[in-house]
């Protein structure tokens, strides 16, 4: 199936009262494995290429990449770049077949976030496709710590920076190894009463199935980026089979059977959230 537009897919999402998830792509092994989840399970998924992803692997290349695997499954998938930080990075996304992008101008004032995000705006549907943005500073494990979204932040962002999708920071914090992130639900609830907009939560690694699912159901969140979660999964499951196949050297014997436990895990993470497609 043809790649389709983020926008396409979290206002039906809301509409419908679940949510998809971004997976965050590091190469070829892991994009395979979601995509064989998706058209396993018939539910849509957002492919994504972070910052890491991009520096190990052109731009040019995931764009193919991700448009091949695309065409190759029976339900719509959204092509992504995720943490675009400049108008270039966005737009060599833009370029190269991707169907949305994110810029996160959220270290910024918020006056210069929604002025870089309004220009990306517009380019964004020049070349029609979608734009995330973000407000509100989703921090690092172990690093930068989230600064939450203020309400009136997140109506002045919503009404002026022209995205279609807005990522909150409401507990929810990247690389989170365990399911600890507190969640304040109510702030959620606040922010979809002043703006219509899909929003996103960022680091959904952190939070467990159970609030994922409530948050899925009972609010305007459409979408959870999920990374740390599943490259858990592949880490753990290739370490195993080098240390169970010594003498094995050929890495592709040593990578596949890490695909089908992305894969399993994947289909566990969408089942929870979304619902199959129509």
């Amino acid at each position: 199936m043809t790649a389709v537009k983020l926008s396409t897919l979290l206002k039906k999402a809301n509409k419908n009262n679940y949510a998809l998830a971004g997976l965050v792509v590091l190469g070829w092994e892991d994009a395979l494995a979601y995509t064989q989840a998706a058209d396993e399970t018939g539910i849509p998924i957002i492919l994504q290429a972070g910052p890491s992803c991009r520096a190990h692997t052109p731009v040019p290349i995931l764009g193919k990449m991700f448009r091949y695997l695309c065409e190759q499954t029976k339900v719509p998938i959204c092509c992504h770049i995720d943490h675009g930080y400049s108008i270039q990075e966005c737009k060599e996304g833009m370029d190269n077949g991707f169907t949305s992008v994110m810029y996160d101008g959220s270290r910024l004032s918020l006056i210069k976030n929604i002025n870089n995000t309004a220009k990306i705006a517009k380019l964004a549907q020049s070349y029609k496709v979608s734009l995330e943005g973000e407000v509100g500073i989703v921090g690092y494990h172990k690093g930068k710590i989230s600064e939450g979204t203020n309400l009136n932040e997140a109506k002045k962002f919503a009404d002026e920076s022209g995205v279609d999708a807005m990522a909150i920071s409401v507990g929810n914090t990247h690389l989170q190894t365990i399911k600890i992130a507190k969640i304040d639900i109510n702030i959620i609830k606040n922010i979809q009463n002043v703006t219509k907009i899909p929003l996103v939560l960022h680091g959904s690694s952190g939070i467990s199935y159970q609030m994922r699912k409530k948050i899925a159901t009972n609010t305007n969140v459409a979408k959870f980026n999920i990374g740390t979660e599943l490259r858990m999964i592949a880490g753990n499951s290739l370490r195993k089979n080098i240390n169970l196949n010594p003498k094995i050297f050929d890495r592709l014997q040593l990578v596949k059977p890490t695909i089908l436990k992305i894969k399993n895990q994947t289909k566990k993470v969408i089942k929870n959230i979304g619902i199959r497609n129509e």
